[in-house]
C-alpha cells in the first residue's frame, strides 16, 4: 500500500503542532473567535485543547482547515464579526428583494 499523499498538506503533522502553530501564530483569542469552543475560551492550554480535539471530530475539522487555510496557504483571517457585516452588506446593498411567495393570492381585485 503506498502511504505517501504529496497533496495532503496535513500529511505528517501531528494536532499537537497545528494547535502550537496556530496559537503562536494568531493567539488563543483569534483561535477562540474562529473556532468557538470552550478550550479555547476558558483557561486555555494545549493539553487541555488536544484532550478535547482528539474526542470531537467537528471541532477537530475546524481547526485542521483553519491551520490549512492560515498557515499552509498564508490567507488573512477575519473576525466572525467582520465576516457577518460583510454578508449583511452585500445583501442589503446590491441583491434584489425577493417578492414574497405567493404575494399575488393575498392581493384584492381592483
Amino acid at each position: 500500500m503506498n502511504t505517501e499523499q504529496p497533496r495532503n498538506p496535513l500529511h505528517g503533522v501531528k494536532l499537537e503542532q497545528i494547535v502550537t502553530d496556530l496559537v503562536d501564530t494568531f493567539g488563543w483569542e483569534v483561535l477562540a473567535d474562529q473556532v468557538n469552543v470552550n478550550c479555547f475560551r476558558d483557561n486555555p492550554s494545549v493539553k487541555s485543547s488536544l484532550k478535547f480535539l482528539r474526542k470531537t471530530q467537528w471541532a477537530r475539522d475546524k481547526v485542521e482547515s483553519l491551520y490549512v487555510y492560515a498557515i499552509v496557504r498564508g490567507k488573512p483571517l477575519r473576525s466572525q464579526d467582520e465576516y457577518q457585516a460583510q454578508i449583511r452588506s452585500s445583501s442589503n446593498s446590491s441583491a434584489p428583494k425577493p417578492a414574497a411567495t405567493n404575494s399575488n393570492i393575498w392581493k384584492t381585485p381592483s
